[in-house]
């Protein structure tokens, strides 16, 4: 590996956020997929987490996005319910964005993206299910002042996470420390997808 190499690598390593993740529910086009992979890897989510059980995964072919799926881990589930077990026992508070007057939102700007935390969006016509909503920490809606009040879930995602970036760069959570061993480790680690 050449040094320059390393160096990229070792940089996008020590920005990764490993207690910030986006749970992608039923999303079906392949085109947002990708987008969204492509917006949650540039601010350095590690990980994301699909919940699939109305949709198949969609196949991801060669747009420019989908290289990013290379870069960030992923781990499939059946039901919300399964995901989120996961999730709250490895200590992530769980945020959903569903527009919905039956249950109390909160808006994004009003959510601490600093802490441990999952950001779920769902599917581009029901949006998040109902299972997803009831079983999350809180929901919020992105304030719209126009007369369409909704998103492209791409757009929606992207968003959400750089609005966690905007939070997490104010409270300095971009600059990790690793040794060099430690990055040779998850060098490999990355490497090998």
């Amino acid at each position: 590996m050449t040094e320059k190499r390393y160096n990229k690598l070792a940089k996008v390593i020590s920005h990764r956020q490993e207690d910030l993740t986006v749970v992608l529910e039923n999303i079906h086009d392949p085109h947002n997929v990708s987008a969204i992979f492509r917006s949650v890897e540039s601010i350095g989510v590690d990980k994301v987490y699909l919940v699939y059980n109305t949709n198949k995964f969609p196949r991801i072919g060669k747009f420019s996005s989908a290289s990013a799926k290379k870069w960030v881990k992923t781990e499939k589930f059946s039901t919300a319910e399964a995901c989120f077990k996961v999730l709250r026992e490895q200590g992530f508070k769980i945020y959903t964005t569903h527009l919905s007057e039956e249950v109390e939102n909160v808006s994004l700007y009003d959510l601490d993206l600093t802490e441990k935390c999952a950001i779920v969006v769902g599917n581009e016509h029901a949006g998040v299910s109902d299972e997803a909503v009831q079983l999350s920490d809180k929901n919020f809606v992105i304030p719209m002042y126009g007369m369409i009040q909704s998103l492209n879930v791409s757009v929606s995602a992207a968003i959400c996470v750089y609005e966690a970036l905007r939070q997490r760069e104010k409270k300095g959570m971009y600059r990790k420390e690793y040794t060099h061993e430690q990055i040779l480790q998850k060098i490999e680690q990355i490497t090998k997808k």
